[in-house]
């Protein structure tokens, strides 16, 4: 799978990336990731790709121009497809969860396009972004950081990027549950132990009793998703 991160701040995006499971991921060819610096499209020598707003207000705002031809260098050189996928980073979007990440991760070439100051100029927007996305309900510096989350996600899900697929399977939000509690050693730790089933070595009831620790941390920490899967398991 390709990520195509469109940015003002390539660097910041190669170091977190190069690093973990995702750095390894890349030197395995299992995902690329190729950076593309906005700046590097700026039709002026001091390479700005920025300019005031129409009509007045706080901040600036990022040139349609080079966005455009940022993106038309991916299209042209990277992608097979003429119509990729395009992702915005903007606290506008839908708010990224689990689902969407799997729904990215069947896509082979995916454009993160981050943005930065007041936001981009609308026109460019509406020529080339397929989703907009936020992972939150708050305002960031900028599109870098949720680039990276959304990408660290999708990852994960691309088949041989964890050390076992089953790791994906088994973590939260996969089933629409958060994971169960999970202890290794030593046995005990604090005067607190290992919980006995988990030492038994009896399968069918580690799983029962980690399907029921599911439920229960995410009727706890999360009751709209516990509501959710109920009502959903209830149908079937």
């Amino acid at each position: 799978m390709n990520f195509h991160i469109l940015t003002l701040f390539p660097e910041m995006i190669k170091g977190c990336l190069g690093e973990s499971i995702t750095g390894r991921a890349i030197e395995k060819g299992l995902i690329n990731t190729n950076v593309v610096n906005i700046r590097d499209f700026a039709n002026n020598k001091s390479r700005h790709v920025d300019d005031y707003t129409y009509g007045g207000g706080a901040g600036m705002l990022i040139q349609a121009e080079p966005v455009y031809q940022s993106y038309m260098h991916v299209i042209e050189k990277y992608c097979k497809r003429d119509r990729p996928r395009v992702i915005y980073t903007t606290p506008q979007g839908r708010v990224f969860n689990q689902d969407m990440a799997r729904e990215f991760s069947e896509e082979e070439d995916l454009i993160i396009l981050c943005g930065h100051y007041e936001g981009i100029d609308e026109r460019v927007l509406e020529l080339i972004v397929t989703d907009n996305v936020s992972i939150g309900d708050f305002v960031l510096t900028g599109g870098e950081l949720p680039a990276m989350v959304i990408v660290d996600a999708v990852s994960r899900l691309v088949p041989g990027v964890l050390g076992s697929d089953e790791s994906a399977v088994y973590e939260s939000f996969y089933d629409g549950l958060l994971e169960y509690p999970q202890y290794t050693r030593p046995e005990e730790f604090m005067g607190m132990k290992v919980p006995p089933v988990l030492l038994s070595g009896h399968h069918k009831n580690i799983e029962a009793w980690r399907h029921e620790q599911s439920l229960i941390r995410t009727k706890e920490r999360r009751p709209d998703l516990y509501e959710k899967y109920m009502s959903e398991n209830e149908k079937e």
